[in-house]
């Protein structure tokens, strides 16, 4: 490659960055999931588009698909709160497997007698669409708070339930005869199980280092933290265990440790994940072939409302109603079950394995993303809103703490900002209870910085500095927490953090 062609790629690249930049505005307006626009840039940049690129490299998509996914777990890792988590793990675990087990069979079913196409095929494409992306929910959710119960089973299910149905789709890909369903079972038991010892493993190691060693620089932490939570996938991907569930399980306690710069880590991951959000999406477009799509159009709305009036409800019911999750709940995760990145990128894999039909599967795919993507996306905050799981107008916003080691004076920089409804509003100084050890030392308020009273009644907007020693740090931010959520009742509402 020449130095003239490496200026004309980087100057494609980053006009689609911004155009992409430009996109994602766009969607959090209409409410659409950004993944339609990206894929709408691939396909104009592709085959019958206007910049007509010829590109069929499956094998080079999969492999930079399996990268994004790896990225994109790990920011969704690092963004889950274990409190809300933790209560929804039994849920999230029987919808990512049970779950998943009725929806492959259900779809199938629907495959082959309505659409009529053979059993590995109708096999293929239910185990493809049966794994949720948290990004294509959460893009559409954002703006509607909603019980804990709900986004962290939603938050859960789509981190597990893509190790079993990646088992599931390469199983079905071979090109000899498919393993016993008791084969199957006991290789996705024995990969989620290698996956999530690993995974927990590398996370616990990784934050008790980082923890403790204090880093030259700032801007190193999230580049560390990233880099753990590869070092977790390629773990569990060299032990023949499940890489993806073990990036999500150290992203997630990376993402719940309390180390140093936390927000920036976070804020990092986001970065990347929009990177490779774009990056995958807008190859997947290239991919496809769009002249090739409308003679599998209708199958894919068969399968599609098979998938989403029958499997998708009949898995929520079979797996939530022993926990007792009530109807309205399992109502909205039936219809919150969008699909995105993930089914398109594991479309790849039959196409790799040189499986007969395989294009036709990955078209049908394409087209069902699509299609019920434009349907379920903009009517989930509706119908959050109708079964009146949106958080009210007193909802409390919890607050974004940001942690700087002080190495040689053994402590730590808390700063934070009073967020918009924050129940922090209205609070005095010496009302925080902040255990000894630990005090506020400045507030910057209207671009004005003073040192507060122990009587200075905190405001909407303030932004804070507490100085933490190194034993009370963890006490001092679940008490900040605490506060942002109950107010000067917290102890008695018990929000003790």
């Amino acid at each position: 490659m020449t130095v003239h062609q490496l200026n004309e790629l980087l100057l494609v690249g980053s006009l689609v960055l911004l155009v992409a930049v430009v996109a994602v505005r766009l969607s959090s307006r209409s409410g659409l999931p950004s993944l339609l626009l990206y894929l709408g840039i691939g396909v104009v940049m592709g085959q019958d588009g206007i910049g007509n690129i010829a590109f069929d490299d499956a094998e080079l998509t999969q492999v930079i698909g399996y990268g994004a996914l790896v990225v994109i777990l790990a920011e969704g890792g690092l963004g889950t709160k274990w409190k809300e988590v933790r209560p929804a793990l039994p849920a999230a675990s029987a919808l990512a497997t049970v779950g998943v087990a009725v929806s492959v069979g259900v779809t199938a079913a629907a495959a082959h007698y309505l659409v009529g196409l053979e059993w590995r095929q109708a096999l293929l494409i239910g185990a493809v669409v049966s794994s949720t992306d948290a990004a294509a929910v959460f893009s559409v959710l954002r703006r509607v708070p909603l019980p804990s119960r709900v986004t962290g089973t939603l938050e859960a299910e789509s981190g597990f339930n893509d190790a079993p149905v990646v088992i599931l789709v390469v199983a079905f890909s071979t090109t000899g005869p498919v393993d016993s369903w008791y084969v199957l079972i006991g290789t996705i038991v024995l990969e989620l199980a290698i996956g999530a010892g690993l995974g927990l493993a590398v996370g616990l190691l990784g934050a008790y280092g980082l923890r403790r060693v204090a880093l030259p620089a700032s801007g190193l932490y999230p580049i560390a933290v990233m880099a753990i939570a590869v070092a977790a996938y390629a773990a569990g991907a060299l032990a023949h265990g499940s890489g993806f569930l073990a990036v999500y399980l150290a992203s997630m306690v990376l993402g719940n440790a309390g180390l140093p710069h936390q927000p920036a880590n976070r804020g990092f991951a986001e970065g990347l994940g929009w990177i490779a959000q774009i990056g995958m999406f807008v190859l997947l477009g290239l991919l496809v072939t769009p002249h090739e799509l409308p003679g599998d159009f209708w199958p894919a709305v068969v399968i599609g409302l098979v998938l989403t009036a029958v499997a998708r409800p009949v898995s929520v019911l079979l797996s939530l109603t022993p926990f007792r999750v009530p109807w309205q709940e399992q109502a909205l995760m039936s219809w919150a079950g969008l699909r995105g990145a993930v089914p398109i990128i594991l479309a790849t894999i039959p196409m790799v394995s040189g499986i007969e039909g395989s294009r036709k599967v990955f078209n049908i795919v394409f087209v069902l993303v699509v299609v019920y993507t434009l349907v379920q996306g903009p009517t989930l905050p509706w119908l959050a809103r109708t079964l009146r799981l949106g958080g009210g107008e007193g909802a409390a916003t919890d607050l974004g703490i940001e942690s700087a080691p002080l190495e040689r004076l053994r402590g730590h920089l808390l700063s934070l900002s009073v967020p918009e409804r924050s129940r922090m509003h209205g609070v005095e100084v010496a009302e925080l209870r902040l255990p000894p050890g630990a005090a506020v030392t400045l507030v910057v308020r209207d671009g004005a910085s003073f040192v507060p009273s122990p009587t200075t009644v905190l405001r909407r907007g303030d932004e804070l500095l507490v100085v933490a020693t190194d034993p009370v740090r963890d006490a001092a931010e679940r008490r900040l927490r605490a506060v942002g959520r109950g107010g000067k009742l917290a102890d008695w509402l018990g929000t003790g953090g």
